[in-house]
């Protein structure tokens, strides 16, 4: 059943990506993007708040698209990059974005092909001098020389509707992982399965190897007679995708991580 859910999960996320690169489909009601019948007024339009917030499950792990092949963004602090922004609105209003949420072309927000989501990022238009912070919350643009996608509401801040392009500088912000385990509370845990197998013993002793490996938590749950070896949970899920990719190295390629 898990193995089903990944491979539905994995053929939407594609379908998605294809979405906001290829030509139009059925899938979207209008052919040609359009901004919205009413624009929002700029003193409507304020910045997104930067606020700590986990990793998605959706929409961080390295993939492939038009034989071109991306890597997402492990550390991004201080990160900073220069090149063209483009806009995205009506055709795909309402519509997921990368991690499964739901795009609203009137929410200050971007893609970027490989910054983790969320992020947040100040967006400024090196040909007008105005600013703006995003939340990154989906994949894109795959146009040659393109860096960013950005909302309808967020291009109306930045004055790049009517361009429909811009030059722009953006720079990740960060914000500090919260320490009391109050503030934590509602924030995603995640873990890792490695292996499941009828062998109790078996799995105790790979359990074992593990914690001792790779120096984090491991446990055993059983289901249907079977017994499976799990680690964390992990707060912070760059961390748990970090210690998946040394679980696949060991000699575990078929370990996922899923939400606790």
């Amino acid at each position: 059943m898990q193995n089903k859910f990944w491979l539905i999960f994995s053929v939407s996320f594609c379908l998605i990506l294809a979405g906001c690169s290829s030509s139009p489909s059925k899938r979207y009601s209008i052919e040609q993007d359009i901004a919205p019948d009413v624009s929002p007024s700029l003193e409507h339009i304020e910045d997104a708040t930067p606020v700590y917030e986990s990793y998605s499950l959706g929409g961080n792990s390295d993939y492939k698209l038009r034989g071109k092949s991306y890597t997402i963004i492990k550390s991004p602090q201080g990160f900073k990059q220069k090149g063209t922004a483009s806009w995205y609105g009506k055709k795909f209003h309402g519509h997921l974005t990368s991690n499964g949420e739901i795009y609203d072309m009137y929410s200050m927000s971007a893609a970027h092909k490989e910054l983790p989501i969320p992020s947040y990022v100040k967006v400024t238009n090196e040909d007008n001098g105005k600013t703006a912070i995003v939340r990154v919350n989906d994949r894109g643009p795959f146009h040659e020389g393109r860096i960013i996608d950005l909302s309808y509401a967020a291009a109306t801040k930045l004055g790049v509707v009517k361009t429909g392009t811009a030059n722009v500088s953006i720079e990740v912000i960060t914000t500090d992982k919260p320490n009391s385990p109050s503030e934590l509370k509602g924030h995603p845990k995640f873990i890792i399965q490695v292996a499941s197998s009828q062998n109790k013993e078996r799995v105790e002793t790979l359990a074992q190897k593990l914690s001792q490996t790779l120096s984090c938590k491991s446990y055993i749950n059983s289901y249907q007679d079977r017994y499976r070896v799990l680690l964390g949970p992990f707060d912070d899920y760059m961390l748990g995708q970090e210690t998946l990719e040394q679980v696949k190295a060991m000699g575990y390629p078929s370990a996922f991580i899923k939400s606790q």
